[in-house]
């Protein structure tokens, strides 16, 4: 892949720039006598500590992550492990020997602490990056990232002894297909058909598709072998037409859906990006898609968004818009900008004026399908380009051009919550309030981060007093300028006056000073008869 240019936000001015810039801003100061808080930033900036700028605005405004070059889609996927409450919880609980021997499970535990509690708006995810070996310079797919990250994690975990770490993600993320193939002559299942294949994610088709609901039938539909393609049947001892499908044995608490945003073109051997619209729930059930009936209830609300914005497949930019489990909050994570989104994925302004009315008698409230309204205006391919409000059922959908990966967490209800006791088990919150509402372990890490956080604070301070003595500072100066001035009338033509350079005249007014005034090097002057 071709190497993006790093994003020029991150950018940072080198120290000389200021020295460069301190007589223009003085001179505009004195001119307009006013004195901006960017006056102030570029004049001091050395004094400056760093986080002064990139504290949390809140408690409950969470961090984002430094783009270290083309690691957006690095951290759009740990922003949305993080923010899963069962998932944090889990790898918060790992022993600090564990930890010690799995460089890669200690760095996402730091970083994860960092992201929790630190009061910086912004968190460098380059110790993690550099542990896994990433080339942050080479834009990697979001997709492969996660899938092989969720691998190594589930190995690092196994030396665990704490049963909620050490089978976090087979509990959040494991589900279980299988693969039934039907004799459309004797009607037997094959005997590989009683087998069952894990997953950690359904990928779903999007071409030519509108929505998650068409997709998933089209995944679970019965295919109809024959000609080529025909069985051969062990009962039959012989080649004959028969029936494919998947069956949905098992769900995880964490349902990923990957969309197959990307097809292969063999004329030319390359990749394309489909950048059609695609229809998702707000709200879905997939009780109904389980192979067998089951007496729990298979509600799943949608709770993050992965985003991957522009038209190729080798670049583009990864965001993500995540719920936050305990306030009901959506925030879009674009890698250090962090952003509140209201009540809903794609932000608040698409409640009213894009929502349509719909009743659907014959479909399922969490599969109704999507009406999209408004079409010739021209919409941000990261905003839902429709957005349906089914009255009957007051459930929300929402659809994308970008979106690229959804996931969804199993809704804690009276029939379901035995399945999930097992992370309730052993939580023990310890009066932490701000981010999430979390469940800090009792490990260094946290007294390191709240060290740390003292001293921003403190630094932070220092900053703010050393501002106001130097904005007085100012004040005072351009005071004093003007008093010169006023006491120096221009007096009129016939009377003598002196030449004082401009150079020294400016260094005064920039409170440098110029040393004593020489004119020895000028010959005397004569102006209108009067000697100078």
């Amino acid at each position: 892949m071709t190497p993006p240019a790093t994003r020029g936000k991150n950018k940072r001015n080198r120290p000389g720039d200021n020295a460069n810039i301190t007589s223009e801003i003085l001179r505009k100061i004195h001119a307009n006598g006013k004195v901006s808080d960017g006056d102030v930033n570029q004049l001091y900036m050395i004094w400056k500590p760093i986080p002064f700028k990139d504290l949390r605005s809140t408690d409950e405004t969470p961090s984002g992550l430094t783009n270290l070059g083309a690691t957006c889609y690095a951290n759009s996927v740990l922003q949305c492990l993080h923010m899963n409450a069962s998932f944090r919880e889990g790898v918060f609980s790992v022993e600090p020997d564990v930890l010690i021997e799995q460089p890669v499970l200690y760095q996402l535990v730091r970083l994860f602490a960092q992201l929790h509690a630190s009061k910086l708006a912004c968190i460098d995810p380059a110790p993690f990056i550099t542990t896994l070996e990433l080339d942050n310079a080479v834009q990697q797919d979001g997709h492969e990232f996660l899938t092989l990250l969720l691998s190594l994690l589930e190995r690092c975990l196994s030396h665990s002894k704490v049963s909620k770490a050490k089978t976090i993600v087979q509990d959040l993320f494991r589900g279980s297909v299988s693969q039934v193939t039907t004799c459309s002559n004797c009607g037997r299942d094959s005997e590989a058909s009683s087998k069952t294949e894990d997953f950690y994610e359904l990928q779903m088709n999007v071409k030519g598709l509108k929505s998650l609901d068409e997709s998933l039938d089209q995944y679970l539909s019965v295919e109809q072998l024959h000609g080529e393609n025909q069985y051969n049947c062990e009962l039959c001892k012989s080649r004959v037409d028969a029936t494919h499908r998947i069956r949905l044995r098992t769900l995880p608490d964490v349902l990923n859906f990957q969309l197959k945003r990307y097809e292969f073109l063999p004329k030319t051997t390359t990749r394309k990006k489909i950048t059609s619209a695609f229809g998702f729930p707000g709200e879905l059930d997939m009780g109904c898609r389980l192979s067998e009936p089951s007496q729990l209830e298979w509600i799943y609300d949608l709770s993050a968004v992965l985003i991957h914005k522009g038209t190729a497949v080798n670049s583009g930019h990864y965001i993500a818009h995540i719920k936050d489990e305990n306030t009901g909050q959506w925030w879009e994570f674009d890698d250090e900008r962090v952003s509140n989104l209201g009540l809903r994925p794609f932000g608040e302004g698409f409640s009213s004026s894009t929502a349509k009315g719909v009743h659907n008698d014959k479909v399922s409230p969490s599969c109704a399908g999507l009406t999209h309204a408004d079409t010739s205006r021209s919409v941000d391919a990261v905003q839902p380009q429709s957005l349906e409000y089914n009255i009957h059922s007051c459930k929300e959908s929402f659809s994308s051009t970008d979106a690229y990966r959804l996931m969804y967490n199993l809704r804690r209800t009276r029939k379901n919550d035995g399945k999930r006791d097992h992370f309730a088990n052993n939580i023990q919150l310890e009066g932490h309030k701000g981010l999430h509402n979390g469940f800090p372990p009792a490990s260094q890490l946290f007294e390191d981060i709240n060290e740390m956080n003292a001293s921003y604070i403190a630094a932070c301070e220092e900053y703010k007093l050393k501002k106001e003595k130097e904005v007085h500072h100012i004040t005072e100066r351009r005071e004093e300028v003007r008093s010169v001035l006023s006491e120096a009338p221009v007096r009129l033509l016939q009377e003598p006056f002196y030449w004082v350079s401009t150079d020294w005249l400016r260094q005064w007014a920039d409170n440098i000073t110029p040393g004593g005034i020489d004119n020895k090097p000028y010959p005397m002057l004569t102006w209108k008869g009067s000697s100078v």
